[in-house]
């Protein structure tokens, strides 16, 4: 392996915490031969940023800081990494799985006649070779992938797959990236942005998360769980057929087909817990289950379990948590 790199992604002065999960991803994927990751950030006015990322154990952190790069556009990102990329050659590059990333990662592969691989959930030896695991038909199986050929490889990887905590603290020296700034050209105008809708709730920001399943037994039985959450500052999630039962709104579904979170506590009431549900939690750091069903898949991935009634088990949890805190 002659290297692994991490291109990280920020907004607002702050990486995004997929790029900590990632950087925890390239810590583990270089380890395996006895060599170190490198981080890359691309934009304007990186020094903040740069510290942070130098404060994990990398080889360094090269960074490509131009006012053509203060916003992302998929025609500079692909300028700006295609040249370094080509000159250093890494076998792995990876990138967190979001939106930016898959517009323009197939671009950049394409450009470098280099392999893309997509929402990527681990990695494993096997047979003496590394074989990338990926979640298919919306995450009812998962698909083992070996990559073939020489050069490099550019992997996408799925928020929560692997734990931002994981990441191991060092000091890493902080350089420029071998690049001509100033033939970067942007190629579109980024007039502003602003969130689709003022109520859309963006769960893979919580730490805490109660999500509740069809054994809550309707939207008129959501007060405890609601009062729970107060206590707790947590938000609410659900599995999708709550969702389709109308009992909460499309933005609080948790799984395949909704919002992939990995809270620090992950407390899933009355949730089977099928697959298409656990693709979207189970990189959470502790998972606390509630379901009267002690043979429920749930059980399979939590770390502390409750077999009984949530409705009795739920104002329980509540009445004991007020008497804890006084």
């Amino acid at each position: 392996m002659s290297g692994v790199w991490v291109v990280l992604q920020h907004r607002d002065g702050k990486l995004h915490r997929g790029s900590r999960e990632a950087i925890a991803a390239g810590q583990q994927l270089a380890a395996g031969s006895g060599a170190k990751a490198t981080a890359v950030l691309l934009g304007e006015g990186l020094g903040a940023l740069a510290a942070e990322a130098a404060a994990c154990d990398l080889a360094a952190v090269r960074t490509a800081d131009s006012p053509v790069l203060a916003a992302y556009t998929p025609g500079a990102y692909t300028a700006a990494l295609l040249p370094a990329l080509a000159a250093a050659r890494p076998d792995y590059v990876l990138f967190p799985h979001t939106y930016q990333s898959c517009e323009y990662v197939p671009a950049l592969a394409r450009a470098l006649d280099a392999t893309h691989l997509p929402e990527a959930i681990a990695f494993e030896e096997m047979d003496g070779a590394l074989v990338f695991r990926r979640p298919v038909l919306e995450g009812k199986l998962q698909a083992r992938v070996r990559v073939k050929g020489d050069g490099p490889v550019l992997v996408t990887l799925q928020s929560g797959a692997f734990q931002a905590d994981g990441c191991v603290a060092g000091s890493a020296p902080v350089s420029p990236l071998d690049v001509d700034l100033a033939t970067l050209v942007a190629g579109r105008e980024i007039v502003g942005t602003e969130q689709v809708a003022a109520d859309t709730i963006d769960l893979s920001k919580a730490a805490v998360i109660l999500a509740v399943g069809r054994g809550v037994g309707g939207a008129d039985k959501l007060a405890p769980i609601e009062e729970l959450a107060r206590l707790l500052g947590a938000e609410i999630g659900a599995s999708r057929p709550v969702i389709d039962s109308g009992w909460l709104p499309r933005d609080r579904q948790i799984g395949s087909s909704g919002q992939t979170v990995a809270p620090k506590l992950y407390v899933a009431i009355g949730i089977s817990g099928a697959i298409q549900h656990l693709v979207g939690m189970k990189a959470s750091s502790v998972i606390v289950a509630v379901n009267k069903d002690a043979g429920a898949p749930i059980f399979k991935v939590a770390h502390y379990g409750v077999v009984g009634d949530l409705h009795e088990v739920v104002p329980a949890l509540t009445a004991a948590i007020r008497e804890l805190r006084g």
